[in-house]
């Protein structure tokens, strides 16, 4: 079985068509959901780029891989696996596959996807890496003209500075983007997997829609403003929440921006979607020209989503929300049904997933579940919870958050605690952690959170043992196994 993995960065699930929205045009990835399965309870084990990534590349949380941060702005975690550390790749390599990774690496600093066996070009980094050597030599080899922009966006910080940049004009043909050159490169590298006739493993790693969003006038404006309905978290006040929040979202400039920008912000936002999907569209129309797509499983997700707006905020951050912890996740296995499916699953399972269609053992990948079962339509026993984590970016902050069907837990051992009826509050503004009403809950998720950590070897646990007040103290067996603190 051939495998094609295809990734995007900090990408929202409500930017697709086949997510519910009804603006932006995502014909292919629309046509690779309706002809596999797509889960609508897809999530991230954690909302930052390299230990995301880690965890692919593992199937272990990050919490036991241990890369907890981006490189660029590291807080003194590690910068790279253990040598001794368990990857997929290693296992598909063992059983004859070629291995190719084009686009993003973003997972350490000394070690490169071509120290784990992938073919492809070296392209390292949190952005697009406009001044790479095999960029410039593909756009010398074509005449076409380099990275230039125009009318940045931006606001202003706190005391006065520029913020962030956020998205400008490319003045560039579409042909000359970075998103066009990787797909030409992942077409490039799918013509040699063929004609070699092994099987493969072959990802490509767009480095967008993360902001900026960098785009030729035809996706800058591909989009009216007026089309876009503003998030409901905007109307975010901070209020009852850690502190935090208010002070990321003056990180990122949201009230120096006027609301129409914001708008157009988010429409710019959807024509880089556009301009990924049909880069996308190019590498799997090349699949069913080579006569591949009856003998390749495929696979479209992200590594985490973007606020763009949501909650005064942009990119992403210690603030476990919806908007950036759930992502896209479809899967296509040949002459398997077409279907939605509503458990919760990871993109940690996608690494079993892969283990276990390559006919490798699934159990080193021991934070990873194989999506298969359900991809064929099985119904298997499957948790009712769903765990993610955090570490920090630009600064420590861990948090721990723990969802099921209808309530969301957070929490945040240097702040206030999350609660959240996603029921009534589906755009988490009202944190209910002390409401009266809702103590059961919040006992009942704390007990299990608690539990699923010691299981895992999660010493976060520790942190939670002040916690507990004193009902929760009354343990009942038949719940939990909470021990209060000092018991054996």
């Amino acid at each position: 079985m051939n495998l094609l993995f295809l990734m995007t960065d900090q990408h929202r699930v409500d930017t697709l068509g086949c997510y519910g929205n009804p603006h932006v045009a995502t014909p292919n990835l629309d046509r690779l959901a309706a002809t596999g399965t797509r889960f609508d309870r897809f999530y991230t084990p954690t909302a930052i780029c390299t230990p995301a990534r880690a965890s692919l590349l593992t199937g272990q949380a990050p919490f036991r891989h241990r890369l907890l941060a981006n490189y660029e702005r590291n807080v003194g975690y590690l910068e790279d696996l253990r040598e001794d550390a368990f990857t997929f790749p290693g296992a598909l390599a063992e059983r004859d596959y070629q291995l190719g990774l084009v686009g993003k690496w973003h997972v350490g600093t000394q070690r490169n996807a071509a120290s784990y066996g992938f073919d492809g070009p070296d392209l390292p980094g949190w952005h697009n890496p406009v001044d790479h050597p095999d960029y410039a030599a593909y756009l010398k080899e074509r005449d076409l003209p380099p990275y230039r922009i125009s009318d940045p966006i931006r606001g202003t910080t706190p005391n006065g500075n520029p913020g962030n940049l956020l998205a400008a004009r490319l003045h560039q043909p579409v042909e000359a983007t970075f998103e066009h050159y990787l797909a030409t490169r992942a077409i490039e590298q799918l013509e040699r997997y063929a004609a070699d006739g092994r099987p493969f493993f072959l990802a490509t790693h767009f480095f967008g829609p993360h902001l900026p969003y960098l785009l030729p006038d035809a996706y800058f404006d591909r989009y009216d403003p007026d089309l876009v309905d503003l998030p409901a978290s905007i109307a975010e006040t901070f209020e009852g929440k850690p502190p935090v929040q208010r002070n990321y979202s003056a990180h990122w400039t949201f009230d120096t921006i006027p609301i129409e920008v914001t708008r157009k912000l988010i429409a710019v936002y959807w024509g880089y979607v556009t301009l990924i999907d049909e880069q996308i569209g190019r590498i799997l129309t090349r699949l069913d020209e080579l006569g591949l797509a009856d003998d390749t499983s495929v696979f479209f997700t992200a590594d985490h989503g973007e606020f763009t707006g949501a909650h005064r905020l942009h990119d992403k951050g210690p603030a476990m929300y919806e908007d950036i912890y759930r992502i896209p996740g479809i899967i296509r296995i040949p002459g398997e049904a077409p279907q939605v499916r509503q458990e919760f699953v990871s993109l940690t399972d996608c690494t079993a997933t892969i283990l276990d269609l390559a006919g490798c053992d699934t159990s080193p990948a021991v934070d990873s579940r194989s999506l298969v079962p359900l991809v064929r339509g099985e119904h298997p026993q499957w948790p009712a919870e769903l765990l993610a984590e955090f570490h920090g970016h630009h600064f420590p902050y861990p948090q721990r958050m723990i969802r099921d069907e209808r309530y969301k837990l957070i929490v945040n051992p240097e702040s206030v605690n999350e609660l959240y009826d996603l029921d009534t509050d589906p755009h988490e503004l009202t944190n209910r952690y002390e409401h009266p009403e809702l103590l059961p809950v919040r006992r009942r998720l704390m007990r299990r959170l608690y539990d699923l950590l010691r299981e895992r070897g999660d010493n976060f646990y520790h942190w939670m043992t002040p916690m507990f007040d004193i009902g929760d103290l009354d343990y009942d067996p038949s719940l939990s196994s909470f021990e209060p603190q000092g018991t054996t």
